[in-house]
């Protein structure tokens, strides 16, 4: 009887590490972090006509966990944020490394660094994860947001070290389903409370019986004061009304 494609490249250890390609042409860890990151929470980011956000899905549930603890969006700077999906504790190595980042160039310069900076950096990390033997691929895709001079800006990293700047992006558990509803629904006229509403919207419909208010967390950046709001649960649904 025939192997299938997957067993044989089983057989042949294609999938046993991060350097070998595939006869087809694909590097099957890559390929395996890639999934990870799709199990991981779902958070949205999209730019808006006065400045940025970031949403995200906290997803624990557990009571004995201290929540503010357990936040999903990340400071890096004080204009600039992040959130992360895929496996955390690779996540946690990323984002404090972001933060050393942005305080070095401020010590250096006396400035702020500017976003593509940081996500150049870190992607820069992650393909070298993909190219070099001993060590797996970190399972995490990284979205970035902050503010560059008087402009907001998002940028996401994927597990293969690739970034792209974004109008509007999702990372996560059901990525492709929410930037379908992004790309039908996102215009560059969006304040950031329809911006808002409009990602609560598409996360509600995705998510159904699943979709909670209380489940979320957001960190909004206005272009006019470069300064970090965090909101949560309730806070949330007050902000869009």
């Amino acid at each position: 009887m025939d192997m299938s494609i997957d067993m044989q490249h089983q057989a042949m250890g294609y999938d046993r590490t991060a350097t070998m390609f595939s006869p087809e042409g694909h590097l099957l860890q890559v390929e395996y972090a890639e999934k990870t990151v799709r199990l991981g929470v779902s958070s949205i980011g999209i730019v808006c006509s006065d400045g940025i956000f970031i949403i995200a899905d906290k997803r624990i549930q557990e009571k004995l966990i201290v929540q503010k603890f357990a936040n999903r969006i990340h400071e890096i700077d004080s204009h600039l944020i992040a959130s992360v999906a895929g496996i955390t504790s690779d996540a946690r190595v990323l984002v404090e490394k972001a933060q050393v980042l942005a305080q070095q160039h401020r010590v250096t310069y006396g400035s702020s660094i500017e976003p593509e900076l940081i996500i150049k950096d870190i992607s820069n990390i992650k393909q070298y994860f993909t190219q070099y033997g001993g060590a797996r691929p970190f399972g995490v895709s990284m979205m970035l947001a902050g503010i560059n001079g008087k402009k907001p800006e998002l940028y996401t990293s994927d597990v293969t070290g690739n970034y792209f700047p974004y109008y509007a992006n999702a990372i996560g558990e059901n990525d492709e389903k929410i930037k379908e509803k992004l790309r039908e629904k996102y215009t560059p006229t969006l304040n950031l409370k329809k911006g808002v509403k409009l990602a609560l919207d598409i996360l509600h419909e995705i998510q159904g019986k699943k979709f909670s208010p209380n489940n979320f967390e957001m960190t909004y950046i206005k272009t006019d004061t470069v300064k970090l709001e965090k909101l949560e649960c309730e806070e949330i649904q007050e902000f869009v009304k």
